[in-house]
């Protein structure tokens, strides 16, 4: 095991010239229509490259903020800054479930994204479907039912049909939390090794401060609802997310900060 790790400990943040603003929202609040009010004066700047974990109790907004970011619903007030027009199909989105169609393969699940948004020709879809499945570890099941598959394998179908337009952001909603302990710990090892190769910025929903540390480079702690930021931790991302990671000492301490953090935006406090 290496545990040869920068000395930097957490809370480190990157240089000016590496936090080019994504996209930012200012002063956000939605109200549902059941009267609800999801968030109040939300004000949060997703950074392009990072991995921002959202952690906070259930309820208090963090599905949507993401829903806001994708465009799947719109702001009651403020609003949502995007410094850059975000090219079509520059943003994926992975969903709590895996939401496949039940009657279609592995492939024709994956290739859905880009028979609805490109003229793109078959052969030159197969390609890039097959290389989609080969990057998340499901080369050989092509021709596979979901009924047919884990759960695991169901949500590697899931991020692989995000992925296929190649997004700039990929949103995530929770995706691993119905999955035992050591599915999780796998595809949060490939999560890691994909954003890497594919050079994405994410957004995270989890309830889980473990894998909130593990994965990101920076953590927004929500109160209850009305959701709001009220800490924010930042974690070295030169830090390699190896199993080394998840028992070193500055893993642990920032768990431990992380924990407390999540305790107080729980009982309202903002300390």
């Amino acid at each position: 095991m290496n545990l040869d790790y920068p000395a930097q400990a957490a809370g480190v943040t990157p240089s000016p010239q590496e936090r080019v603003p994504l996209v930012g929202l200012e002063g956000v609040g939605k109200i549902y229509g059941n009267g609800t009010v999801a968030l109040a004066d939300l004000n949060l700047t997703v950074v392009a490259g990072e991995f921002l974990a959202l952690l906070g109790p259930s309820g208090c907004g963090k599905s949507t903020i993401l829903r806001l970011i994708a465009g799947l619903d719109s702001v009651t007030s403020g609003r949502l800054a995007w410094p850059r027009p975000m090219r079509p199909g520059g943003i994926g989105f992975v969903f709590q479930e895996p939401t496949l169609m039940p009657w279609a393969d592995v492939f024709d699940n994956v290739r859905l994204p880009l028979r609805l948004q490109t003229r793109m020709r078959r052969a030159e879809q197969r390609r890039i479907v097959e290389e989609a499945l080969v990057r998340v570890g499901l080369e050989g099941f092509a021709n596979s039912l979901p009924r047919e598959l884990s759960g695991g394998m169901r949500m590697r179908v899931s991020i692989a049909r995000a992925l296929i337009l190649r997004p700039s952001l990929l949103l995530m909603d929770e995706p691993f939390a119905a999955l035992d302990e050591m599915t999780r710990f796998r595809l949060n090892d490939d999560l890691v090794r994909l954003q890497k190769d594919l050079a994405m910025t994410i957004v995270f929903v989890t309830h889980s401060v473990f894998e909130s540390v593990f994965l990101s480079t920076r953590i927004a702690v929500m109160t209850a609802r009305p959701g709001r930021i009220v800490a924010e931790i930042a974690i070295d991302p030169h830090m390699p997310r190896d199993e080394a990671w998840r028992t070193h000492p500055l893993y642990l301490e920032t768990c431990a900060h992380a924990s407390r953090a999540l305790g107080h935006a729980s009982l309202g406090e903002t300390r």
